[in-house]
């Protein structure tokens, strides 16, 4: 899909549907310049919707308008955009998807958009937010279908974004740029969550980790058993001991030009399936333990913007890959795993793998990179969707920079990251009666927090945080950018921290 940034007059538009985001309106309100240059071709269609109250510009309100006169645009769909005064990139974001939704429904292969010219928005940020909106609600989550009712919908070829100004092309045609290079990384990640287990192991992952790696010029190194032994990386092959798919460690590298900011290591999650281990989890839901490398995932759809968008800090990824089953050889309630560090972890449930993976490679990146700042993402525990739902990331860390740099970068992208505890006592009690931690406190109150002064332990003072993405990485219900299955949460949140990187 081609997306473009033009600033001809709407109403010429080259294309089989011309989206037209509108602010909430009642018949007192004038249109927007452009809004009132497609009525006048309408023969006042819109004018006279808002006065009747058929149309009042509502928050993913949408209407389809046909023109029939010489030079009117032969299908419009109007999108309310709700309160202009609290109109944000989110926003936008949400119209240029219901904008492809729409478009899609009635097979249209090509489509103007008109940038809004409301809010407190520049046009630059405008067209951003819409080409991310375009590209994430192009993605596919239905690929193994075989058959569709009347056939697959044509792909969209071409979007136009029409802005307001030619002034402003320059800036918005770099920026919408910049928003389908990171949508599209996102989209990596996506593609990579939805893959069955079976055709994802943690061998497969690092295949397409180094197959991204090679069209995006970064460097790829996959550790496998031998060398995670060399390594005494006890905590990570402990996970994967139960699976005949042996588990991996992949480090993605991205080396800018001239010399790098900082160091950032971005860790990520990478249990291809979690069926619990020999603390088998229940079968209700057990299927969507596929996307339990979400954060593994996302790694790969960071470090590949990074190297795209040519980013000046050096970023390393590295994938704890593991697949958590329980067969005859599984590690067992009751074992002491001896993790990289020499830190030994007694194990009282085998279902919290995921700590395990990402310790071993939270100390490995700590190590071998000395990084200014850590970054960890992982599916790691159902305290944290009790305690936030679906709506937002818990945001766990040790740094308060750090940790608003997140925060901040969560309202600007949508990708919303909530601070949460992770306070001493947390910490102090992850530690073991027989060894130095255990990788549960045997309960349910503060699940999530007590996963995190889990990970505590590994990171010392290194800058951190912590990103529990387990109620956000994948959904069982569609939206306007968002089909059923995995979101890709996290990269636009973190190359949005990257792009704005300070030193801590």
């Amino acid at each position: 899909m081609k997306i473009s940034v033009d600033s001809q007059d709407p109403n010429r538009a080259s294309s089989d549907l011309l989206a037209l985001p509108l602010a909430a309106l009642d018949s007192a309100t004038r249109l927007p310049a452009r809004a009132a240059a497609v009525d006048r071709a309408l023969g006042g269609q819109i004018r006279d919707l808002v006065k009747s109250g058929d149309f009042k510009g509502r928050a993913g309100e949408t209407l389809v308008l046909f023109g029939r006169g010489r030079g009117a645009p032969h299908r419009v769909l109007l999108i309310g955009l709700g309160d202009e005064a609290k109109l944000d990139a989110e926003g936008v974001r949400q119209a240029a998807g219901r904008a492809i939704q729409g478009a899609t429904a009635r097979r249209a292969r090509s489509i103007a958009f008109v940038l809004p010219a409301a809010g407190k928005l520049r046009s630059a940020e405008t067209a951003r937010a819409a080409a991310e909106g375009a590209v994430l609600a192009a993605f596919r989550s239905d690929l193994w279908k075989t058959t569709r009712k009347n056939g697959p919908p044509p792909a969209i070829t071409r979007v136009t974004l029409v802005a307001e100004r030619a002034a402003d092309l320059r800036a918005a045609r770099e920026s919408a740029a910049l928003g389908v290079t990171v949508a599209e990384c996102q989209n990596v990640a996506r593609g990579l969550s939805n893959e069955p287990a079976n055709l994802m192991p943690p061998a497969q992952l690092a295949a397409e980790a180094r197959k991204v790696a090679r069209e995006a010029g970064l460097r790829c190194r996959i550790l496998e058993v031998p060398e995670l032994r060399r390594r005494k990386m006890g905590a990570l092959l402990g996970v994967g001991q139960g699976s005949a798919n042996p588990p991996r460690l992949v480090v993605l590298e991205h080396t800018p030009r001239g010399r790098a900011r900082n160091t950032v290591c971005v860790i990520g999650k990478g249990i291809t399936f979690d069926s619990g281990g020999i603390s088998l989890k229940p079968g209700a839901g057990m299927h969507d333990m596929k996307h339990d490398m979400s954060g593994a995932a996302a790694v790969v759809g960071i470090l590949r913007a990074a190297a795209l968008l040519e980013l000046p800090l050096h970023v390393v990824g590295v994938i704890a890959a593991a697949e958590n089953m329980p067969g005859g050889t599984a590690y067992r309630p009751g074992d002491v795993l001896t993790s990289m560090s020499g830190q030994t972890i007694e194990i009282q449930n085998t279902d919290a793998e995921g700590r395990l993976v990402l310790c071993d490679a939270i100390h490995f990146a700590k190590t071998e990179y000395e990084p200014d700042a850590i970054i960890d993402l992982a599916t790691l525990t159902g305290a944290c969707v009790i305690a936030l739902g679906s709506y937002a990331t818990g945001l766990f860390g040790n740094h308060e920079d750090l940790s608003e740099a997140i925060r901040a970068a969560g309202q600007r992208t949508g990708e919303r990251a909530w601070p949460m505890p992770c306070a001493d006592e947390h910490r102090e009690a992850m530690k073991s009666q027989i060894a130095d931690l255990k990788n549960v406190t045997g309960g349910r109150d503060g699940g999530a927090s007590m996963a995190a002064g889990f990970l505590a332990a590994f990171v010392g003072d290194t800058p951190w945080a912590h990103l529990d993405i387990a109620g956000t990485a994948y959904t069982s219900k569609s939206g306007p950018c968002q089909p059923f299955g995995a979101t890709g949460v996290g990269v636009r949140l973190l190359v949005e921290v990257l792009q704005g990187w300070q030193r801590l």
